[in-house]
């Protein structure tokens, strides 16, 4: 059983976000991190044999780990960045958590996981769906979405979360598919069903800013944003698209602080360090423009942004 949870895990953190990123990147060149933690009971007794998987939110991998006798785990090789981390085992409720990874490894708290029990006999959502059954049906669903029968994609992606309630991210993929529809009503709904469970999911609050942009509600996009951006454990996302929406106004001072907080939240991110430089060309400031271009391809090397940096440095692109 512990087995299936492994490889339900892995396909969970293998198509996490991968519709949505335009501009996925994997920068595998900074120190890994590691992560370590234990997973108990209700009773505070250690759970052996529990699994935790890390999902990076925002490129599609994952690593899994096992827990000893005494419920502990340690995940290592983790690129730095925001991580999600899922603790199962069978009888038990999953439970979650999301840290952003540092390369220092004396960064990272270590994770606790507290796993409530179902009940006798009963294992949860996951295991009354195999991975092969499970693997089978994101397959078909997301075939159905890449051929546009968006109508069919969402009934397929709501029957798999009807059966495996921890891949409530699915609702991504079902708001983008009623985007392409044109409903931008029920794409809202799908974004607003995610963070009832998910309540800072970047990618849901960015989804509910551009759908009230579409709708001309510039001031409600920003609204909707700039609200999400106090929150705490508010992440990079929502500061980026702060940064796009200040910088489309004009407001470019504005446009380089949030630019600047999304750098903060995730370093390694080569997107705002981008802008950041582009923001400086615009103003005449060649020397940053060139330093921001270097600090893309330093912490961001594989990224699309990396590329454009060397290409505007006059380097040769790898």
């Amino acid at each position: 059983m512990r087995e299936r949870h492994a490889a339900v895990a892995a396909i969970v953190g293998a198509l996490a976000i991968s519709v949505f990123t335009g501009s996925l990147s994997v920068a595998l060149a900074q120190p890994p991190g590691r992560v370590n933690g234990v997973v108990r009971d209700e009773d505070e007794q250690a759970i052996k044999g529990a699994t935790v998987t890390a999902q990076n939110l925002n490129i599609g991998v994952s690593y899994t780990a096992s827990t000893d006798e005494k419920g502990r785990f340690v995940i290592l090789g983790l690129r730095p960045g925001e991580w999600a981390f899922i603790a199962g085992a069978p009888g038990f409720a999953s439970a979650g958590n999301r840290i952003n990874v540092r390369s220092a490894s004396n960064l990272n708290p270590p994770l606790l996981f507290v796993l409530r029990r179902n009940g006798p006999g009963a294992g949860g959502a996951l295991e009354r769906v195999t991975a092969k059954d499970l693997q089978n049906r994101l397959d078909s669903a997301e075939k159905l979405f890449t051929q546009k029968k968006w109508d069919e994609s969402i009934a397929a992606y709501r029957s798999i979360m009807s059966a495996a309630e921890p891949l409530a991210f699915l609702n991504l993929q079902i708001a983008s598919a009623y985007v392409a529809k044109g409903d931008l009503g029920r794409a809202q709904a799908a974004y607003e069903d995610l963070l009832r469970v998910d309540a800072t999911n970047d990618l849901a609050i960015v989804g509910i800013a551009e759908i009230k942009r579409k709708q001309g509600d510039e001031a409600g996009a920003l609204e909707h944003l700039t609200r999400a951006s106090q929150a705490e454990g508010a992440g990079r996302e929502v500061f980026f698209a702060l940064g796009e929406l200040s910088a489309t106004a004009g407001k470019t001072g504005e446009a380089s602080q949030w630019f600047t907080r999304a750098n903060r939240v995730d370093p390694y991110w080569g997107r705002p360090l981008y802008r950041l430089a582009q923001l400086a060309s615009d103003s005449g400031d060649k020397a940053a423009a060139d330093r921001f271009m270097q600090r893309v391809i330093a912490v961001d090397p594989s990224s699309p942004e990396a590329a454009q940096a060397k290409q505007a440095l006059g380097r040769p692109s790898r």
